[in-house]
C-alpha cells in the first residue's frame, strides 16, 4: 500500500501547473485518494529559461523535458505531466508516454490587436509566433504578413501583444481554455484550413517502463481514444523527422474501433504544401501514422525536404 505521496514532475508555467492539477485531481477521484497523496514537484527547464531564440536554434522540443526526464530516470519523480505537442518523438531509453487525458479543443486561436480576424489584418502587419507550422500557415494565408519569432508563456505573449510589439499572435485554444481565458481569442481558426500541430490539445503523462505500480495508477485515467489519436499523430511526426525545424500539421480522430487521420507538410514560406489522409483500425494507430508519413514523403519528393534545413 502506498504510504508516501506520488511525486509528479511539471514545468512551472501557469498552464503546466493547471494541467498537472487536473491530472492530480483526476487521479485522486479515480482512486479515492486525498490530493495530499500527490506531491507536485516544479522544475525549471532550459526551454523555459531561454526565450529569446527559436527552439530550432537552441536544441528543439527536448529542452522542455530534459530536467524532468532526468529525475524520472533517477527515481526522484514517479511520473511527469506534459503538453503532448511539446514531446520529442524519441524518448530517453526507459521512459514512455503511459497515459493521456481526454483531449481538449484542437483549434488554434488568433488574438488580434488591430483586427479580429487573421485575414483582416492590415497589409504588412506583424504577427508573432514561435511555431514554424503556424508561421508557414500564416504565410500561406497572407504572404504579405511579417511573421516574427515570438516565444514565452501565454501571459508573456499576451503582454507583448498589448504593448504593441505585434498586431496579432496565435495560441492553442486548449491552453487558453485550461487557463480560464476563453474570452481572449478574437478568432478560432478552422482546422481544415489551419490544421493543428500533432498532439495539440492533449495532456500526456510520462513514466518509467516497467513501473507496474505507476502503470496501474495511471491506467485509471488514460483516455483510450485520445491515446490512439495521438499515437497516430506521433507516428506521422516521427516518420517526417518531427523536429522544430519542420512545419508539420496532423490530426487524428478515433471512435475506439476506426481511426481517421489527415496531415499536412509545408515549406517554411507556406508557398507549397502537401496533404495526406488515411484511415484504418484504431488498434493500428501508430502504424497508420507512419504509413501516412511515408505516403506524404513520397508525394513531396526528396527536394521538398531540403528546404527545411
Amino acid at each position: 500500500m502506498q504510504t508516501k505521496p506520488f511525486r509528479i514532475g511539471t514545468r512551472g508555467s501557469p498552464l503546466a501547473l493547471a494541467q498537472t492539477r487536473e491530472t492530480r485531481d483526476r487521479l485522486a477521484a479515480a482512486h479515492g485518494l486525498p490530493p495530499e497523496m500527490f506531491e507536485i514537484v516544479v522544475l525549471s527547464t532550459k526551454g523555459d529559461r531561454i526565450t529569446d531564440r527559436s527552439l530550432a536554434e537552441i536544441g528543439g522540443k527536448g529542452l522542455f523535458t530534459e530536467e524532468l526526464e532526468q529525475q524520472l530516470l533517477s527515481g526522484e519523480l514517479d511520473f511527469a505531466v506534459h503538453s503532448s505537442k511539446d514531446m520529442p518523438t524519441k524518448l530517453p531509453d526507459g521512459l514512455t508516454l503511459t497515459a493521456f487525458l481526454p483531449r481538449e479543443d484542437i483549434r488554434d486561436a488568433f488574438i488580434g490587436r488591430t483586427a479580429a480576424k487573421l485575414v483582416d489584418l492590415p497589409q504588412g502587419a506583424t504577427v508573432g509566433s514561435s511555431s514554424l507550422r503556424r508561421q508557414a500557415l500564416i504565410r500561406r494565408l497572407r504572404p504579405d504578413i511579417n511573421v516574427i519569432t515570438y516565444r514565452g508563456q501565454v501571459e508573456t505573449r499576451l503582454r507583448k501583444l498589448a504593448e504593441g510589439q505585434v498586431e496579432g499572435t496565435l495560441l492553442a485554444y486548449a491552453g487558453l481554455r485550461r487557463l480560464g481565458m476563453t474570452d481572449v481569442p478574437t478568432e478560432l481558426l478552422d482546422p481544415k484550413e489551419f490544421p493543428p500541430a500533432p498532439a495539440q490539445g492533449a495532456i500526456c503523462i510520462e513514466s518509467r517502463i516497467g513501473d507496474d505500480r505507476v502503470d496501474m495508477l495511471l491506467a485509471a485515467i488514460d483516455d483510450a481514444r485520445t491515446h490512439e489519436a495521438v499515437s497516430c499523430e506521433r507516428g506521422f511526426l516521427a516518420t517526417l523527422d518531427g523536429s522544430c525545424r519542420t512545419p508539420i500539421a496532423g490530426y487524428a480522430t478515433s471512435d475506439g474501433t476506426h481511426l481517421r487521420f489527415s496531415g499536412m507538410i509545408l515549406t517554411p514560406d507556406g508557398a507549397t504544401c502537401h496533404r495526406v489522409e488515411i484511415e484504418g483500425k484504431a488498434a493500428d494507430a501508430t502504424e497508420l501514422g507512419r504509413r501516412a508519413g511515408e505516403d506524404i514523403r513520397a508525394k513531396a519528393g526528396p527536394g521538398f525536404f531540403e528546404s527545411w534545413i
